[in-house]
């Protein structure tokens, strides 16, 4: 599918509200590393639309993924090909690890609950296999480890990494393991779920970010020792993430050369909603249309000393 088909299908907006989700609106203020947010019951997902995967640069895929890490999200590239080559449909790709699939395949997950069996990794495609469910038949059908190998033509080491979950296997194999237990042997990939063992990642847990703005490196510093984080690439410049208190604040910087303030607040607040976490400006005296946002004056940030004090603003 080219591009130009691309468009003329459904916007991933539009099928996800097809199916249930409460979408933000599209962020384009300035550069972002993704496009919208959307959430249904306690899926949460931040998505970007790139024609060609190959043409993104590390510091986008990686800081969408901090950002989703730090309001428990997952996020996805929606693309068509990678360098000029076409993606597979039913196929996962990753980009920096955050997931890429085609919009055909995007459209199967979200509104027939279909979901890819094949990741596309370093030299081939892969599957992930159920590793009980062919020990279980395995056993029904007597055929021990060294014997279910052979006929397999792999090694009874491979075998065992199957079974245990600790390797995946190639489209091959998976296919010579259906043929032989006659049952169905791969994991679906449920892109929209939460990995519990995400590694950790350097710049999520960094507290100044190498910024130009003197207000925003001031609130990092005055906020240095509570888990802040400070973006880019993104309508809104930080995010405090308060867990004993089970509350997020998005917070948005601008000085006096901001020139789409109004635009930038609907675009947090419209996020923030999504997330469900208080949207907060900062400000060197700019107000914005939107009065649903919290202002706060440069002046009196020497007032706060911790992001419950912002918190009571709430109140």
């Amino acid at each position: 599918m080219t591009y130009a088909e691309m468009e003329n299908e459904k916007a991933p907006e539009a099928v996800l509200r097809e199916a249930g989700f409460t979408v933000s609106q599209r962020c384009c203020s300035r550069p972002s590393c993704f496009d919208f947010a959307a959430r249904k019951d306690r899926t949460l997902v931040f998505i970007k639309t790139q024609p060609d995967i190959g043409n993104v640069s590390p510091s986008d895929p990686c800081e969408l993924a901090i950002i989703s890490e730090r309001v428990s999200a997952v996020s996805l590239l929606i693309s068509e090909k990678t360098r000029e080559k076409p993606l597979e449909d039913d196929t996962v790709y990753s980009r920096y690890n955050v997931f890429a699939v085609t919009q055909k395949t995007f459209e199967n997950i979200v509104l027939h609950n279909i979901y890819p069996l094949i990741q596309a990794g370093p030299g081939g495609y892969y599957v992930e296999i159920d590793g009980e469910t062919i020990k279980r038949k395995r056993q029904k059908l007597g055929l021990s480890i060294g014997q279910l190998a052979e006929m397999m033509g792999t090694s009874k080491r491979t075998l065992y990494g199957y079974e245990r979950g600790m390797a995946k296997a190639s489209v091959s194999a998976a296919h010579s393991l259906i043929c032989i237990l006659g049952i169905p042997v791969a994991k679906p990939i449920n892109l929209f779920r939460k990995p519990t063992n995400e590694p950790k990642r350097f710049l999520a847990t960094a507290k100044h970010a190498m910024t130009k703005s003197r207000l925003l490196r001031k609130i990092l510093k005055k906020l240095a020792y509570y888990n802040i984080t400070a973006f880019k690439k993104a309508p809104f410049d930080f995010i405090i993430d308060l867990k004993e208190e089970k509350m997020k604040i998005i917070g948005g910087v601008v000085d006096n050369k901001e020139r789409e303030l109004d635009r930038r607040v609907n675009e947090i607040l419209s996020v923030s909603r999504i997330v469900q976490a208080h949207p907060i400006l900062v400000t060197e005296g700019q107000k914005p249309s939107n009065n649903n946002i919290l202002c706060i004056h440069s002046k009196e940030l020497s007032e706060i000393k911790n992001p419950e004090d912002l918190i009571a603003n709430f109140k």
